[in-house]
């Protein structure tokens, strides 16, 4: 049995942030539907690289989010629209958003309203900055929180800086954020029946991941020096030339410091008075990095990998990302998992990345159609196939 059979969750949400939150509760086993207005849905459904799968409104980007959840398509600015999510809120158990601060407020279903229909109801809203404060109302992309939170300081190097991360790692971390929070509302409400209001925000969701960049900063008064692909806790550790490439590696420890520069034939750079000491090497990591790769350019990438992790000096490839996705551990893992896409066919979409021993996730159905599932969930509420004709005559769904 999945660890959330039988949660029933209401996905308002759009593009990321929101989507990937529902993602990991449908992945669990929660019932989760996917709520759309009846126009275009989603706009994820029209965001990717292959223009067949944009016109069918089922986009790479709205299927790599959506597998495992229901579509019902939902005018919320009708009445009748506002009556029916009613109506589901009494039935639901979690509620997610991701619109700007006030806008459900505005449509008379911000949580209070809810709460009053089901005091049960764990009710989540996710947004750039919060529902309140200063810049609350401010609208907000990823790359707009990158620059805010500080992210795209501490990227990059003196030539390229400041530099935001290749992908919208604050949507994603602001979505598994509130997954995190829905899941602790719900074990309070297991405990004490009581449901509540989660206020999440991306600003707040990335900046603890800096916690060591932001320690030294106000703790060690050490601004954070742009240094690309080095660690700037210790040295050697980062990606270094190698015969046929480049290699990564993570020589944190002292004693990992010293087998690595005998793996490389180097064991005198060990008693030199620059690099002898941990906090010595830091500072004079940009003479240390030529004598290093000096001797990693006579082989290539895939002899010191093996050199260096078999004298526990943690080392790897750099992958393209085909390569990273295709590579045995990744496959043994079960990282990737397929799903038959209707007119479409097998889509690789990622499960669960937990592996729960007792109630494992998994990918069980296929990201749906927009309103794939009107009829069933109306149905399930008590309305005829005739009163559900009448609605998408009116355009309510």
């Amino acid at each position: 049995m999945s660890v959330l059979a039988g949660v029933r969750v209401l996905d308002l949400t759009n593009v990321l942030s929101g989507p990937f939150c529902t993602l990991h509760l449908a992945l669990l086993g929660a019932d989760v539907v996917k709520i759309e207005n009846p126009r275009a849905g989603d706009l994820a459904r029209v965001l990717g690289n292959v223009p067949k799968y944009n016109k069918m409104l089922m986009g790479t980007s709205f299927l790599a989010q959506n597998a495992n959840k229901k579509s019902l398509t939902l005018n919320l600015k009708a009445p009748e629209g506002r009556e029916i999510f009613k109506k589901l809120v009494a039935t639901a158990d979690v509620v997610v958003e991701n619109f700007r601060p006030g806008v459900m407020a505005r449509l008379g279903l911000g949580y209070p309203a809810l709460a009053d229909i089901n005091p049960r109801l764990v009710y989540c809203a996710i947004s750039g900055f919060g529902q309140s404060g200063p810049d609350a109302d401010k609208p907000a992309y990823d790359q707009i929180i990158q620059g805010l939170s500080g992210a795209m300081d501490v990227n990059g190097d003196e030539r390229l800086h400041p530099l935001r991360a290749g992908f919208p790692v604050c949507d994603t971390v602001g979505g598994l954020n509130a997954a995190f929070a829905i899941l602790a509302a719900l074990y309070h409400r297991e405990r004490t029946g009581e449901g509540q209001m989660i206020d999440v925000a991306l600003l707040d969701s990335i900046m603890p991941l800096m916690g060591w960049v932001a320690a030294n900063l106000l703790i060690g008064g050490q601004a954070p020096v742009p240094m690309g692909n080095d660690n700037f806790t210790a040295a050697p550790s980062g990606s270094f030339a190698t015969r046929d490439g480049y290699v990564n590696i993570a020589a944190n420890k002292q004693e990992q410091w010293e087998a690595m520069a005998e793996v490389i034939g180097a064991p005198e750079l060990v008693s030199d008075p620059r690099f002898k000491e941990r906090d010595e090497r830091k500072k004079n990591r940009k003479a240390l990095t030529p004598l290093v790769e000096e001797k990693l350019r006579q082989k290539p990438t895939a002899y010191w990998v093996e050199a260096l992790n078999a004298r526990d000096v943690p080392s790897g490839d750099i992958l393209s990302l085909g390569a990273a996705l295709a590579q045995p551990q990744v496959r043994h893992r079960g990282t990737l998992q397929s799903v038959e896409v209707p007119e479409i066919g097998p889509v690789p979409v990622f499960g669960l990345s937990a592996a729960l021993e007792k109630t494992p996730g998994a990918v069980r159905t296929p990201p749906p159609l927009l309103g794939q599932h009107t009829a069933e969930i109306l149905g399930g509420l008590g309305y005829a196939s005739g009163d559900v004709a009448a609605l998408k005559e009116k355009g309510i769904v």
